[in-house]
């Protein structure tokens, strides 16, 4: 033991809790959500309505939520893991036939002061439940067939019911944020290579099974996959947005054309400005150096993360983490991806950047669940 953790342990257990919180941590999110705020007042003209004011209020409730769950002992988020993950399957269910309609899917419970967005939370009690299996999980049973079994119908079910609202970006993110946690819990690789295969089957299927009555994805899904292997197709059309998106990019050059002075955003020539394609704005109006340097921030997340991953002792705590960790890391590799052309459109937000409220405050409650793994972990006697 250090002779500042010999120093710590002196301290009232309270106040030890918030001196043990990861700082470095909370301040690089409170930076990405800076970007954020300027960016939905730079989209909205000027001005901190209706989308900046609305957004740094939920980042405050947001941040509040994140030190509550961090300081609450990380074996209360083990023990309640099943429950919390039972909970999400239950409210995607109530999505499903009592959810709110909104561009065409229905996603969305409406609690009246704001849109609650289950699959957002599934993200979540998803890595908890896995991270928790594998923590009562004898490390040697890991690779073993019935073991890993009941992961993938764990990760399968939400993933499910997620499709059927229907909402490819979220089930994608369900799916891979599953997978990285059983890598990281030690599964075999011969696994993951047996599923790469059956998914480069299923593509086959899915182009394959296009315009006949058992056609696997819908008609707009496979619009946005023709826009992405060509968008010139359609650039009024399906096209619109990754061609606008395109033209914002590369118009921002090195060092952008400044701050509120991207034409492709104040002339409304860029969709969804606010929400899916805000990093277009960012590229637009501080070039290559400004989304190069947002990209920095969120690598800098993932580094403290797993920094503080491999330094925990306790497994659950540590998988939850790493999970926790990669499914940010998708977050805004599958948006910037999405908005350069490198993926087809499936409607991912930029994490802490993007307008929304259930998808903060879900995200930073998943940060406390990171915090509260670095407080409570093992320390030295």
């Amino acid at each position: 033991m250090s002779y500042l953790e010999y120093n710590l342990k002196t301290v009232p257990s309270g106040l030890r809790k918030v001196l043990y919180l990861n700082w470095a941590l909370v301040l690089l999110l409170a930076a990405v959500a800076c970007v954020g705020f300027l960016m939905l007042y730079s989209v909205a003209g000027g001005s901190f309505s209706p989308w900046a004011a609305p957004q740094i209020k939920r980042f405050a409730l947001g941040v509040s939520v994140m030190f509550v769950v961090g300081f609450v002992p990380i074996w209360f988020w083990r023990n309640t893991a099943a429950l919390a993950f039972g909970m999400s399957l239950v409210l995607l269910l109530f999505v499903d036939f009592f959810g709110t309609v909104g561009m065409g899917a229905q996603r969305w419970i409406d609690l009246g002061f704001m849109r609650l967005q289950p699959s957002e939370l599934t993200k979540i009690t998803l890595v908890m439940v896995l991270a928790a299996y594998y923590d009562w999980l004898d490390i040697r049973k890991v690779s073993r067939p019935l073991y890993v079994v009941i992961p993938v119908v764990i990760i399968l079910l939400p993933t499910a019911l997620v499709m059927g609202q229907p909402d490819l970006g979220t089930a994608l993110l369900l799916v891979f944020g599953g997978a990285a946690v059983m890598f990281a819990a030690g599964v075999h690789w011969v696994y993951f290579a047996a599923v790469a295969a059956i998914g480069g089957g299923l593509i086959a299927a899915v182009f394959a099974s296009r315009g006949t009555p058992w056609q696997l994805l819908r008609d707009y899904q496979y619009r946005r996959i023709d826009t992405f292997l060509d968008p010139s197709t359609d650039p009024l059309g399906a096209g619109y947005h990754i061609t606008q998106s395109k033209i914002a990019l590369g118009s921002g050059g090195w060092a952008g054309r400044g701050f509120m002075q991207g034409t492709q955003s104040r002339l409304n020539f860029l969709p969804e400005k606010h929400t899916d394609f805000i990093f277009t704005t960012l590229a637009e109006e501080f070039g290559f150096v400004g989304a190069f340097s947002l990209l920095v921030l969120y690598a800098l997340i993932i580094a403290f993360c797993v920094a503080s991953a491999l330094k925990n002792k306790d497994r659950f705590s540590s998988l939850l983490t790493l999970g926790i960790a990669a499914t940010f890391f998708l977050f805004f590799a599958l948006n910037m991806s999405m908005v350069m052309g490198l993926a087809p459109v499936v409607g991912v937000p930029l994490p802490l950047v993007s307008y929304g409220g259930s998808a903060m405050l879900v995200l930073l409650a998943a940060f406390g669940l990171v915090q509260s793994a670095h407080i409570h972990r093992p320390r030295g006697r």
